[in-house]
């Protein structure tokens, strides 16, 4: 019973930010047009680096969603240096994470950790440029698209339009990674031992290492990584490791790793690890050796009154809420509905369905099935992130569809 009170505790003292970091995710999303991010990233220069890292900073997207983002962007004449920049930059933060950072780690670790995220970004993305060849630099500076007129929305309906993106699309990325880092934080507060953390109490050479070894592989999103963060503070480990959790666990997973190493090269790679182990343990020893430490303990001590002190009314109904968007999004018969004209062209045999591989959330989706829309012979795609396929109906070749859903990072094979 314990682990479902911390559990309780953490999602009440988040719910009222998290909301709000949705709702103005899902504000930036449907008025800050897409090609807003394109039209200035294609030179070779400091500028696009830094623009790139800017524009990323509060970006909610996580991991593996900011992977075919960047990989439109890059097809869109955005520099190598500017796709690595927005790479990094965009999943270690987010106007989401940074409010859900506030609620429970305080102002200092919400102001630190996009400035740790805006330099590090900067950092390999001058890298990155630096290293190119100026053959490869005219690639980037041979493509870039003007952005066509639109037909305008009212203002009423991109209203609601950024309110379904906030507490459904995006619910539906974050939730079950809130869900999970919720229940971790739960178990560590409530389970584990203060004995088996003793090794890393006030040590940050040690907590640092011990953060990396498991952050750096495993899948962590920039929100759901706040509770773990704080957990793992609450048994001992530094405010630095903290940081380094919080900025190299969303930055980095196996999976990311090896979509950049094919994609943009093994170098590129190598220059997107390096900069986030980098800027996260520089950061994090800055913090624990040049910053007052109580500016970070602070809040931890602030959590634990919370289970003396109570909680507030107000609390309790965005917690509610949260709860309710959250099964409203993540409910399985949500993804076992079929698409009424796919399922008769595919009886009728006109329906060319394959499979995808490396698709995790609804971004990564829409990319996969935005990417396949324009090869020759497409008429229409559906793509299902929960069966990972992609049904296309029309004519058309299988060499272009596998090659279009490779240039941005996945792997497709058509089904026997």
């Amino acid at each position: 019973m314990n682990i479902l009170s911390e559990i309780w505790t953490l999602l009440c003292e988040m719910s009222p930010y998290l909301l709000l970091g949705f709702l103005l995710a899902g504000l930036m999303h449907e008025f800050i047009p897409s090609k807003v991010y394109t039209k200035y990233l294609g030179e070779h220069s400091l500028k696009s680096v830094v623009l790139a890292a800017l524009f990323g900073v509060p970006l909610p997207l996580c991991s593996c969603g900011v992977i075919p983002t960047a990989m439109g962007i890059r097809k869109e004449g955005a520099s190598k240096g500017a796709t690595i920049s927005f790479l990094i930059a965009t999943p270690q933060t987010g106007v989401d994470s940074i409010i859900a950072t506030y609620s429970l780690m305080g102002l200092p670790f919400a102001i630190i950790r996009p400035i740790v995220a805006l330099l590090t970004a900067i950092f390999g993305g001058v890298l990155c440029n630096s290293l190119e060849t100026p053959e490869q630099q005219t690639h980037s500076n041979s493509s870039i698209k003007v952005e066509s007129k639109k037909e305008r929305i009212p203002f009423t309906e991109k209203i609601i339009r950024a309110l379904a993106y906030a507490f459904g699309e995006m619910m539906e990325d974050i939730g079950k990674w809130l869900a999970i880092g919720l229940i971790v934080a739960g178990i560590i507060t409530a389970a584990v031992p203060d004995s088996w953390f003793t090794i890393f109490q006030d040590n940050t050479l040690y907590s640092i290492l011990f953060v990396l070894l498991f952050s750096i592989p495993m899948y962590l999103c920039a929100t759901g990584s706040i509770p773990i963060a704080l957990a793992l503070m609450l048994k001992g480990l530094t405010p630095g490791a903290a940081l380094v959790l919080l900025m190299a666990g969303p930055a980095s997973n196996a999976a990311s790793i090896l979509v950049v190493g094919k994609v943009l090269g093994k170098r590129s790679m190598f220059i997107y690890l390096i900069s986030i182990i980098a800027g996260a343990v520089l950061f994090g020893f800055g913090i624990d050796y040049l910053l007052p430490r109580e500016w970070f303990t602070a809040p931890v001590a602030h959590y634990a009154s919370c289970h003396e002190e109570g909680i507030s009314m107000f609390s309790y109904i965005c917690t509610a809420l949260l709860l309710v968007f959250m099964v409203r999004a993540l409910w399985p018969w949500k993804h076992h509905h079929h698409h009424e004209e796919f399922s008769l062209k595919e009886a009728e045999g006109f329906c060319t369905i394959y499979n995808v591989e490396g698709m995790n959330c609804s971004h990564c989706a829409a990319n996969v099935e935005k990417a396949i829309a324009e090869v020759e012979g497409v008429e229409h795609v559906e793509v299902s992130l929960h069966e990972g396929t992609a049904s296309i109906i029309g004519t058309h070749l299988e060499e272009d569809v596998l090659r279009a859903v490779e240039s941005i990072g996945f792997r497709a094979s058509k089904t026997s």
